[in-house]
């Protein structure tokens, strides 16, 4: 079984920076790619960034310059630093994992629950 939980969310006024973190755990043989996605009220869940297993990362176009996405594959986490936050930045922040669990030869995606993240003045 693996788990994924993030950490890191909280309030934040706009301008400001926050560092979210995402924790695979459990019996895992190997980790592929690692994204964060966010879904604000109302709205769609969307992916904000990813990085593949050697490092190559994507970002939406509404965060580009402002967040950067990094892993380290010696704890099984990923991190998403958040710059000149914007109140529209305002969501619930997920993790999502794509990895194989031990003794298996399939490839899994794994949710964490969400961490709330605010901008607000």
């Amino acid at each position: 079984q693996v788990q994924v939980v993030e950490s890191g969310g909280g309030l934040v006024q706009p301008g400001g920076s926050l560092r979210l973190s995402c924790a695979a755990s459990g019996s895992i043989f190997s980790i592929y790619a690692m994204d964060w996605f966010r879904q604000a009220p109302g709205k769609q869940r969307e992916l904000v960034a990813g990085i593949s297993s050697g490092g190559n990362t994507n970002y939406a176009d509404s965060v580009k310059g402002r967040f950067a996405i990094s892993r380290d594959n010696a704890k099984n986490t990923v991190y998403l630093q958040m710059n000149s936050l914007k109140p529209e930045d305002t969501a619930v922040y997920y993790c999502r994992t794509r990895a194989t669990p031990s003794g298996s030869t399939s490839m899994y995606i794994y949710w964490g629950q969400g961490t709330q993240v605010t901008v607000s003045s």
